[in-house]
C-alpha cells in the first residue's frame, strides 16, 4: 500500500482545521483534493489525533493474537492428525 504524504495524525489536524474553515480552503491550503478531505472524514469522522495513535496500537496488538491464535489453530489441528494416526 502506498504510503501519503500526511500521516493519520496530520489528517485528522486538518480535518479539525476544516471544520472550522471551508473545505476547499483547506484543501488549497495543504494542496490535496477536496475529495481526499472528504473521504479521511469518512474514515475518521470525530477522531483526536491521540485517538488515531490508540487505534493504530490496538489493530496492531489485534494482528498479533490473531497470528499467535492461527499459530494455535495450526498446531492443535497437527496434533489432531497424529492422534489420528497413531490408533
Amino acid at each position: 500500500m502506498k504510503k501519503g504524504r500526511f500521516s493519520e495524525e496530520k489528517m485528522v489536524a486538518i480535518l479539525q482545521e476544516a471544520e472550522q474553515s471551508t473545505v476547499a480552503e483547506v484543501a488549497k491550503k495543504y494542496g490535496v483534493s477536496e475529495a481526499s478531505i472528504y473521504n479521511w472524514r469518512k474514515h475518521f469522522n470525530g477522531m483526536q489525533p491521540s485517538d488515531v495513535r490508540r487505534l493504530k496500537a490496538v489493530e496492531q496488538e489485534n494482528a498479533r493474537l490473531k497470528r499467535i491464535l492461527a499459530e494455535r489453530d495450526l498446531e492443535i489441528e497437527i496434533i489432531k492428525e497424529i492422534n489420528v494416526k497413531k490408533w
